[in-house]
């Protein structure tokens, strides 16, 4: 069940590179037309281009609950019905990560701005949110593991943004029913669309609309391989957050961290599948083989040993490495979707990290303490996207539009420079549009 462990001079060395490559090609959507899920999906947007709702029944009761039937909207009674039949513990739990979510978001948000030439021309950017935005909610082992956390941080950062609409599409468990902690917590944030319909057929209904669900404008949320890869082929008819691949934690550390405590948070995402990825960088032979035995231990009685058996043989691994600034490289190499840095001075390191989808600081931040409850988006680039991505955020749901009210001075002084930029590229019309005005 354990997984590898690597003792390395330099980052550079062919085995590293190696497993950088496998890793970053694990399930890796953007190539899924190599395996047949591509074709699969597409023919699947094409059925629902062409039938509507009838192909979203059709495959309701195919994948999701055989004996299904319409309306696919859940009505709002059944969602307060929902809200009023969980615990009220567990309603405040939902209430008070939702107050943390939101107060994080908050601070995201961005300002229409102007500024004022010396001639009087004015110049700015429009900030506006999009009009409405659909939300992917995995339904978690046949809905009996409601994947809340998604639901909030897809919907507190549209409702930050502005969004006026908020779809929400979650597949439903066999009996044609939804989760009720689920459905409370859309009713706890005044979702009014909740849709029992999942799966790639989901996104294609989001992106394209059938007769009772409306087109939206921004499709963002988690799903498995055939929901990602829908998502790719839908952007463009739509915006999406990112095309995401498997869970992914990379812990860096010296010897001062806790090997069970380190053990615990690795396990925390090599549970999620069998492509989840689990890494340890670190400086110390004895924390290191201190963390793979806690590992070992831990994992045998887990619900999920046997997922998490097959993502540390296959995805995970340990680095010991001379020193920590060979870590930190290779840890901005692999730019993880999740970071923590259990060293002595974690603030010291963290100007020298340069890719990673979340970062965590100190012994004290263990990645679940985002997924719920902290308030950064637990909804993250993966597979080395890192590198040039960022998390689901309120700029997601948000579009910039460019501001330009020239004067007749401002336009008459660089019209013959305008004009010459416009012949240089072959545009006689746009010339002649600043020329008109001379």
């Amino acid at each position: 069940m354990s997984c590898k462990i690597y003792k390395v001079e330099s980052i550079h060395e062919n085995e590293v590179l190696l497993f950088r490559e496998r890793l970053a090609q694990r399930g890796n959507p953007s190539d899924s037309s190599g395996n047949g899920v591509e074709s699969q999906v597409r023919d699947i947007i094409r059925d629902v281009i062409a039938r509507g709702e009838e192909a979203l029944l059709e495959k309701t009761r195919l994948f999701d609950a055989p004996g299904f039937e319409p309306p696919f909207l859940v009505s709002q009674d059944t969602m307060a019905g929902a809200a009023n039949s969980i615990s009220g513990e567990d309603r405040n739990i939902i209430i008070e990560a939702a107050s943390h979510i939101r107060s994080y978001h908050e601070a995201q948000k961005d300002k229409s701005w102007f500024i004022t030439r010396d001639d009087g021309t004015i110049l700015g950017q429009k900030i506006e949110p999009v009009e409405r935005a659909g939300l992917y909610v995995p339904g978690g082992k046949g809905g009996n593991t409601p994947l809340i956390s998604s639901l909030l941080m897809g919907a507190i950062p549209a409702q930050v943004a502005g969004v006026k609409e908020i779809v929400v599409v979650t597949p439903p468990r066999s009996d044609g029913s939804l989760n009720p902690h689920l459905l409370a917590a859309a009713f706890l944030l005044d979702i009014t669309e909740v849709y029992k319909v999942g799966g790639p057929w989901s996104i294609a209904a989001m992106a394209y609309g059938t007769k009772t669900i409306r087109p939206v404008d921004v499709i963002a949320g988690p799903g498995n391989i055939f929901v990602t890869t829908a998502k790719k082929l839908v952007q463009g008819k739509v915006g999406i957050d990112m095309i995401a691949g498997p869970s992914e934690i990379l812990v860096l550390a010296d010897d001062s961290a806790n090997p069970e405590w380190l053990a615990a948070d690795l396990l925390s995402q090599a549970e999620h599948d069998r492509l989840a990825s689990a890494i340890l960088i670190t400086t110390s032979s004895s924390l290191a083989e201190l963390t793979v035995q806690a590992m070992e231990r831990r994992a045998a009685s887990l619900p999920r040993a046997e997922i998490i058996a097959d993502s540390l043989q296959n995805w995970s691994a340990v680095f010991i490495v001379p020193d920590m600034a060979s870590g930190i490289g290779l840890a901005n190499a692999i730019a993880p979707e999740h970071m923590e840095i259990c060293t002595y001075a974690p603030w010291t390191i963290l100007p020298e990290i340069h890719h990673a989808g979340a970062i965590f600081l100190g012994s004290h931040s263990p990645e679940p303490v985002g997924d719920y409850y902290a308030g950064p988006n637990h909804v993250l680039p993966t597979l080395g996207t890192a590198r040039h991505s960022s998390a689901l955020s309120v700029q997601t749901f948000c579009k910039r539009s460019s501001i330009i009210a020239a004067t007749h001075d401002f336009t008459q002084k660089y019209a013959s420079s305008i004009a010459r930029l416009a012949r240089l590229e072959g545009l006689e019309a746009h010339a002649q549009s600043i020329e008109a005005r001379i």
